[in-house]
């Protein structure tokens, strides 16, 4: 799917919650920049504003990397990001330093525009970085102490600076709360992204197991059919065996119930095989709209397949369970459409869901991405050639993705009269 959204669509979810997250703290590092850094210009003189703002742009970029990294490095892709962190924490410490010199101490006057600026840097700058700091820990213990740790020195150092006692202390409790707002958000959202991941991999795993089952199912179901065949006739090859020995004539009779038991066990196996490759169509079709609803995909399915050949039936239930498939388990649907029409001369079943990710012409693959061809098309498509069908599948605009098969409905047997039905007094005038 071309366009400038198309890297979006091409996300799974967790991948998108993870580029939202990942941003959501790039654009703290702006937030920080903007409103610490253009108060300045205002505020103090052009050469301390230009100074402080490029002090505060490199913090905030440095939260940006670190922030980015520890994301990194919580999704199990990089290691801690140690280094960062210390030098995130010594930035810090020398920008909230400044801050304070800014806002005024014993030795250095400010004015009242300055002590403002000052006061706004030394709390934000704290703020900013501890949120950054305790994402960087991931540790609810540590990211408390990091909290804490910034609101206490804070007030530690304002303190012996010049700053009044009363004044320290509330300067102690606005750091407290800023930095233990900032560090709750990264918290929220580490968790929430953890969250997404592993529901992910919870639905993958409950597609593994079903397959699983339905693997174990079918091998019980061909021990049952075999097992009991099969020891039937070891049985009589080694009864035939012994008679043959013994010059009895009744191994040819023990040959024959053998080689018809094994017979009866090929057809056997055939008929279960037959079982789970044959599809029921209104079974699928309401499977479909169980196991999508069940996802949270809101599924609507118009139509019945009430009268249809067996052939057709089959054939259009596996187009349903592979179009069933490629929506569970690629892009990120919220709404999935299924709707079959009937014809005079031909049925028609189009499945239709939104949020599709990119695609080729070829479709789906089975099993794989979306946007690469596999066998599993090719697998429908061969189905289909079997009764005359045909199917289209691909993008329809709009991030919707669009599978149409065609079949063509058997002749209706003429139930005109014919010559056999015509009664006999009749067929027997002559003019």
């Amino acid at each position: 799917m071309s366009g400038p959204d198309g890297w979006w669509r091409a996300k799974s979810t967790p991948a998108k919650v993870e580029t939202y997250t990942r941003w959501s703290f790039h654009s703290f590092a702006v937030i920080e920049a903007v409103t610490l850094g253009l108060p300045f210009f205002a505020n103090v003189s052009p050469a301390s504003a230009w100074l402080l703002f490029v002090l505060v742009c490199g913090h905030s970029a440095l939260c940006a990397a670190t922030s980015s990294r520890a994301l990194d490095w919580i999704r199990g892709n990089r290691e801690q990001p140690r280094r960062l962190s210390a030098a995130l924490a010594a930035a810090t410490f020398v920008i909230a330093l400044a801050a304070l010199t800014l806002e005024g101490t014993d030795w250095r006057p400010a004015t009242e525009a300055e002590a403002r600026v000052g006061t706004s840097l030394f709390v934000g700058v704290i703020a900013f970085g501890a949120g950054t700091l305790a994402l960087a820990t991931r540790n609810r213990s540590r990211m408390t102490q990091v909290v804490v740790g910034a609101g206490v020195g804070a007030g530690a150092v304002s303190f012996p600076l010049g700053l009044p006692g009363p004044a320290a202390l509330v300067t102690a409790g606005v750091v407290l709360l800023a930095a233990g707002f900032l560090t709750f958000t990264a918290a929220f959202s580490v968790w929430l992204l953890n969250a997404v991941y592993e529901l992910d991999e919870a639905r993958e795993t409950r597609a593994r197991l079903a397959v699983a089952e339905e693997r174990l199912r079918f091998g019980r179901d061909l021990h049952d059919v075999m097992g009991r065949n099969l020891a039937v006739i070891a049985l009589k090859s080694e009864l035939a065996v012994q008679l043959t020995r013994r010059g009895r004539p009744e191994a040819v009779e023990q040959m024959v119930e053998v080689q018809r038991i094994a017979r009866d066990s090929q057809r056997e196996v055939r008929e279960v095989v037959r079982g789970y490759r044959d599809a029921d169509l209104g079974a699928e079709l309401a499977g479909a709209q169980g196991v999508l609803s069940a996802a949270g995909i809101d599924c609507e399915v118009t139509g019945s397949a009430a009268g249809l050949p067996a052939q057709v039936q089959s054939a259009l239930g596996w187009v349903v369970r592979e179009a069933t498939t490629n929506v569970l388990g690629h892009g990120d649907a919220g709404r999935c459409t299924v709707s079959l029409r009937l014809a005079e001369d031909r049925v028609t079943l189009t499945v239709e869901n939104d949020g599709a990710p990119a695609v080729t012409d070829s479709g789906p693959r089975s099993g794989g991405s979306p946007h690469r061809p596999g066998s599993g098309l090719a697998g429908l498509r061969e189905r289909l050639r079997a009764v005359d069908g045909v199917l289209r599948a691909g993008p329809a605009g709009d991030g919707v993705f669009r599978l149409t098969a065609e079949v063509p409905l058997p002749p209706v047997p003429d139930q005109r009269a014919s010559p056999s039905s015509v009664p006999r007094h009749v067929s027997e005038v002559t003019p």
